[in-house]
């Protein structure tokens, strides 16, 4: 992976050495008030049943009485990474290139990109979705169209879930992004508004068709900087890998537990192979999306 060929992203707010993430902030509202305290232990409590940081943004917006939560937070500049850490540099480039490649394909279709940013913490942080701890895994919040990610996950990925390489961190980055388009197109809205009135095992499946597309969408990137020569066949391995790790079933399967499709939010090991497979293969939106496929 040629990532120092890559423009670097100046889209990034570095926070990892601020306490907590930088920026006190809490729920507002009527009804119960969920201090920090409580807003961690709502979170692990849904990590144990493979919440999304979306999810529990609504759960606790109805313990809070049913309002949009309102976050005050902080404002942390976003300024250039410190050019002596390759890690952070490394990161800095993959939002870049994502940045130049979502710009092209949103410019073809007469619509105007609108960047991300990326947010570098460690163990927790607060964002527009509320605050959050690191082991949620990286995220795209959509209330302040930010990605958020504790670099200690890419050790995790390497250690824990087998999934070494730069381009399997790379697909981690690429997929939240995919999070960002789905969010700038409207499709994650459209997703939450279903989610209200499909039941919990309907709301799971409607989660697996966005996390899929977004799996797509990263895939999509894949294929453009192969086609600039930064990346090539090897280290689409790498992200199938990593793909594998993370499947719904896969993680189950590795916590000894029973393999339960109802609830599944992310998707087989297979089928996010296979959509990351579908978006590097075509480079095409257009064979991204998940909610018209028959077959999954």
């Amino acid at each position: 992976m040629r990532w120092n060929d890559m423009r670097e992203s100046s889209n990034v707010e570095d926070r990892e050495s601020s306490s907590g993430g930088g920026g006190g902030g809490g729920f507002g509202g009527g009804g119960l008030r969920l201090g920090i305290g409580g807003i961690i232990a709502v979170v692990a409590v849904g990590m144990l049943f493979g919440k999304s940081p979306l999810e529990m943004l609504g759960l606790i917006s109805q313990l809070s009485g049913g309002g949009a939560p309102q976050v005050q937070q902080q404002q942390v500049p976003a300024r250039p990474v410190n050019p002596n850490d390759p890690g952070k540099v490394f990161v800095a480039k993959v939002l870049g290139d994502t940045e130049d490649t979502w710009g092209r394909i949103f410019k073809a279709s007469g619509r105007t990109y609108r960047p991300p940013t990326l947010v570098l913490f460690r163990g927790s942080v607060n964002s527009g979705c509320g605050y959050t701890t690191s082991a949620v895994g990286p995220f795209y919040c959509p209330m302040d169209s930010k990605l958020y990610l504790d670099r200690d996950f890419f050790d995790e990925l390497n250690t824990r879930f087998g999934a070494p390489g730069q381009f399997a961190e790379a697909y981690v980055i690429a997929h939240e992004v995919g999070h960002h388009v789905q969010n700038l197109l409207g499709i994650s809205a459209k997703v939450q508004e279903r989610q209200t009135n499909v039941g919990k095992v309907g709301a799971n499946a409607l989660s697996v068709r966005l996390e899929l597309q977004a799996d797509c969408f990263a895939g999509v990137w894949g294929h453009d900087a192969e086609q600039r020569q930064l990346v090539d066949g090897k280290d689409m391995e790498q992200a199938l890998v990593a793909a594998n790790a993370i499947g719904d079933d896969t993680l189950q399967r590795n916590a000894g537990r029973s393999v339960a499709p109802d609830s599944f939010t992310h998707g087989t090991s297979e089928q996010r192979q296979r959509w990351f497979r579908k978006g590097f293969d075509t480079g095409s939106v257009d064979e991204c999306n998940t909610f018209t496929a028959k077959q999954l």
